[in-house]
C-alpha cells in the first residue's frame, strides 16, 4: 500500500559511503560541543520573555475573530470530509484519499504547518470546535470544567501518540476504513469527555495531535510572548527554551523519536522475517518491536539524564530538565523519513480528493544523492541544535566549574543517536 511506503532510507536510495557520513556528523557534533564549552559561557535565551512583535496589521489580523473563525471552520470541513469519504467512499486506499490524508497531509503535513506558522492545530483541532458548540448549545463556558491534574501533564498526549503511530506502523490493516472510523470515533470520544469533564483546557496537553504540533511549533520563528500574549518573531531557541517543563514531556518526546525508529527499520528483510516467523503472531511481533523501540530511546536518556545530575551535582528535576533538547532531534529524525512520502504521497492524495481516479504519484523532486545529503543533513542539523539547546540550559543550571562536564553524558547521548539515525538511513 503506498500511503504506508514510508521506507525511504534503503540502501538502493541513498548512495552515500558510510565513513563520510558517519565521520562528518561525529565532526559536526564534536566541534559545536567544543566551540559551545570556549565561547559560551553565560545563558542567552530568554524563553517566552524573548520576540521581536510584529507589525501591527499582521497582530490584528492573526488574533482578528474572522481569522479564527475561519480556521475552526476548515478544521471541521477537512475533518468531515475524511469521515464522509471513511463511509461512503471505496474502502480501496488507492482509491479513497481518506488514509493519504490522515496519515501525510495531516500526520506528516503539521511539520511544515508548524514550523512555518506555530502551533496550528489548536486553531483548526475539530474537536476544539465541536466541545465550543455543545458549550454554546448547553449555555456553558467552555473554560469552565475541574482543574486538569499536575501530574497528569503530558501522558494522554503521549498515550495518544502511541496509539496513533500504533494504528499506522502495526496495525494488520491501517488503511481501511474500519480500522480509521474506530481509531477516530475512540479518540474523539476519549477527549470530548475530558474536556467536559476539565473544560477546553483539556486540549492544551491531552491531545496528541496539539501537543505535537505545539512542541515543533518550538522551533517556529512565530511565537507569543507570555507577559502580553503578543505574536513575535524570534529565535526558535527562544521558542525550544520556553518548553513547559511538565510530567510526560520525556515520554512524548520519545514516542516521536522510537516511533520514526522503528518505522525506519520495520521494512529491512531481517525484521519482516522475524516478524512474519515469530510464534507469538506478526501483530504481536511488531507491536513489542515499536514499544522497544520507544522503550530504548527513553532508556538512553533516562541513563543521560542520571549521568548528568550526578556530574552536575545539582539538577532539580533531570528528566525534564534538557527534554527540550530532543525536540529539535525528532524535528530531524521527521524530515530525514518522510520527505519523500510528503512531496509524492501528498500531491497524490490531493488529486485523489479532487476527484481523479488511481492517480500515479509524481516523481521524488530530488535525485538519490541530492536526498541522501538532505537526509543525512536533516539528522545531523537536529542533534546540533540539540546540543546548543542542552549547552545554554546547563550554563543556567549548573555551577561554572561543571557545565562543560556535566554535558558530556548529553553528548555521548547525542552522538548515538546520530550513530543510530544514520545507521537506519543508510545500513
Amino acid at each position: 500500500m503506498s500511503v504506508l511506503a514510508h521506507g525511504v532510507g534503503s540502501q538502493h536510495d541513498l548512495p552515500l559511503s558510510p565513513f563520510y557520513a558517519f565521520a562528518g556528523a561525529f565532526t559536526a557534533l564534536f566541534v559545536s560541543f567544543l566551540a559551545l564549552g570556549l565561547l559560551w559561557s553565560a545563558s542567552r535565551f530568554r524563553g517566552d520573555r524573548a520576540g521581536r512583535p510584529l507589525p501591527g496589521a499582521v497582530r490584528r489580523l492573526a488574533d482578528a475573530r474572522p481569522t479564527r473563525i475561519a480556521a475552526r471552520v476548515l478544521g471541521a470541513g477537512a475533518a468531515l470530509f475524511v469521515v464522509l469519504q471513511l463511509l461512503l467512499g471505496p474502502d480501496d486506499p488507492e482509491r479513497n484519499p481518506a488514509a493519504g490524508a490522515l496519515y501525510v497531509l495531516f500526520w506528516v503535513g503539521l511539520v511544515p504547518a508548524s514550523l512555518l506558522l506555530g502551533p496550528v492545530w489548536r486553531l483548526l483541532n475539530p474537536l476544539r470546535t465541536v466541545h465550543l458548540l455543545a458549550c454554546r448549545a448547553l449555555r456553558r463556558d467552555p473554560a469552565a470544567g475541574r482543574p486538569v491534574p499536575a501530574r497528569l501533564g503530558m501522558w494522554p498526549a503521549a498515550a495518544g501518540l502511541l496509539a496513533f503511530t500504533w494504528l499506522e506502523l502495526v496495525a494488520p490493516d491501517p488503511a481501511s476504513a474500519t480500522a480509521l472510523l474506530l481509531f477516530l470515533a475512540v479518540y474523539t470520544a476519549v477527549h470530548l469527555a475530558g474536556a467536559a469533564r476539565h473544560g477546553a483546557r483539556w486540549f492544551d496537553h491531552a491531545d496528541a495531535f496539539e501537543v505535537y504540533s505545539g512542541l515543533l511549533a518550538r522551533l517556529s520563528p512565530l511565537g507569543r510572548r507570555r507577559l502580553d500574549r503578543s505574536l513575535v518573531l524570534r529565535s526558535p531557541f527562544n521558542g525550544l527554551d520556553a518548553t513547559a517543563q511538565v510530567p510526560g514531556l520525556v515520554a512524548t518526546v520519545c514516542v516521536m523519536l522510537g516511533s520514526t525508529a522503528y518505522d525506519g527499520f520495520s521494512d529491512a528483510p531481517s525484521w519482516i522475517t522475524t516478524v512474519q516467523t515469530s510464534p507469538l503472531g506478526r501483530t504481536e511481533a511488531a507491536t513489542l518491536g515499536l514499544l522497544g523501540a520507544v522503550a530504548l530511546v527513553a532508556a538512553l536518556y533516562t541513563l543521560c539524564a542520571g549521568a548528568t545530575r550526578l556530574i552536575s551535582g545539582r539538577l532539580p528535576h533531570p528528566l525534564t530538565g534538557f527534554a527540550h533538547s530532543l525536540v529539535p532531534i525528532a524535528l530531524g529524525y521527521l524530515v530525514a523519513h518522510y520527505f519523500t512520502l510528503f512531496v509524492t504521497e501528498g500531491p497524490r492524495t490531493v488529486m485523489m480528493a479532487l476527484g481523479t481516479d488511481n492517480p500515479a504519484a509524481p516523481g521524488p523532486p530530488l535525485g538519490p544523492g541530492a536526498l541522501a545529503t538532505l537526509q543525512v543533513a536533516a539528522i545531523v542539523l537536529g542533534h546540533v541544535l540539540g546540543v546548543v539547546a542542552a549547552h545554554d540550559r546547563s550554563v543556567r543550571l549548573f555551577p561554572p566549574g561543571r557545565a562543560v562536564a556535566g554535558q558530556l553524558p548529553l553528548l555521548v547521548l547525542m552522538i548515538a543517536y546520530t550513530l543510530g539515525g544514520l545507521t537506519l538511513l543508510i545500513a
